[in-house]
């Protein structure tokens, strides 16, 4: 297998996890016969500073050319000045958009050896976290109209929210066909008892299920499913939902799971070209110093090699190799208890490349 990936090495941690992250690749390759060509794509913060936009098309363009994308966390304090529309996440958003990017998939899985490390109690955490958060990517709030204005001479700001069926139909399709694979049980979240462009989410999403009669849907809002998933993650298999709702159920996922270091996400359209990246920020507060967490970008890779370059021996060994690392009681400083041994980036990158 011959592959190019796009690399955007992003700013604070990000260059360090990615470069590890680089590292078990080239061990991927080297085991199983395949070659892997990086092509640098600067975004974010770091390209706000060299060429004063935060994705400049050269880099678009290698990312359209690529057969995937590795994306290390982009921002920071040091670019909070700039324009709404020139700070790092407008990049992001921009190359999600011209990607055709509209599906974001995050597992929220417990790793046995970090139960420990879990913030709920011990009787909720024994049932287990294993579930997934497919969340529509390039609609909703974040890609509506943003508008200031004034109204009785005080300012008034407007983000307009808006969802087409077709939107709503591609997504929820990513999650039904996801669920086949595993327990087979979707959970779509809204907020339909308030919002119109929840009420076609779920009718939506209700006529779709006709065509999957062996997996079962349940509907919640949003305010309960944030609530549910700290009461009993255990009863969710695969939960969709909107842009806005997704990102925040996510994050509030992957902190159930003990750490938000460990978590990956793949962004998918209709091919099979996608972005791979942890969900953790950038934490420009330890940049530089070997203390990042690369795990949650590894196992990002280990998600590329499973769905853009269907590899699922190479996605697995990468993923054993973590786990028994872990297993090991080997931990970054995010997930570091008494009794195991610390390490940093380079070493915690070097220790799963010796497994793989």
């Amino acid at each position: 297998m011959n592959k190019t990936i796009a690399v955007i090495r992003g700013d604070g941690i990000s260059p360090e996890i990615v470069a590890e992250t680089i590292g078990v690749l080239d061990t991927v390759a080297a085991r199983f016969g395949h070659t892997f060509t990086y092509q640098e794509a600067p975004m974010g913060g770091n390209a706000i500073d060299r060429f004063g936009v935060p994705l400049p098309e050269e880099s678009l363009k290698t990312c359209l050319a690529s057969d995937s994308v590795l994306l290390g966390a982009v921002g920071g304090p040091k670019w909070d000045d700039q324009p709404p529309e020139n700070r790092p996440e407008r990049g992001l958003l921009k190359l999600r958009a011209a990607m055709g990017l509209y599906t974001n998939v995050r597992p929220a899985r417990m790793f046995a050896d970090l139960s420990a490390a879990c913030p709920l109690r011990a009787d909720i955490a024994a049932k287990g976290i294993d579930f997934v958060v497919v969340r529509e990517l390039i609609g909703g709030l974040y890609f509506g109209e943003h508008r200031f204005d004034r109204l009785d001479g005080q300012e008034r700001a407007t983000d307009v929210c808006a969802y087409s069926e077709g939107e709503i139909r591609r997504v929820a399709r990513v999650a039904f066909e996801m669920a086949r694979k595993r327990r087979r049980r979707v959970t779509s979240v809204d907020k339909a008892n308030v919002l119109a462009t929840s009420r076609l989410w779920r009718r939506t999403v209700t006529a779709l299920a006709e065509e999957y009669p062996d997996v079962e849907l349940l509907h919640m809002y949003v305010d309960n499913a944030a609530m549910q998933i700290v009461r009993d993650p255990s009863q969710f298999d695969v939960i969709v939902t909107e842009n806005l709702f997704g990102d925040i159920l996510s994050d509030e996922a992957s902190q159930i799971t003990g750490s938000i270091g460990m978590i990956p996400s793949s962004s998918m359209g209709d091919g099979s070209r996608g972005l791979y990246e942890p969900i953790h920020g950038s934490a420009p507060d330890i940049a530089g110093q070997d203390k990042a967490n690369p795990i949650g970008t590894i196992l990002s890779a280990a998600m590329m090699l499973r769905y853009s370059f269907d590899r699922a021996a190479e996605a697995d060994a990468v993923e054993a190799a973590v786990d028994a690392v872990l297993a090991a009681g080997v931990r970054c400083g995010d997930i570091w208890q008494e009794g195991c041994r610390l390490v940093g980036c380079r070493e915690m990158g070097r220790l799963i490349r010796e497994r793989i």
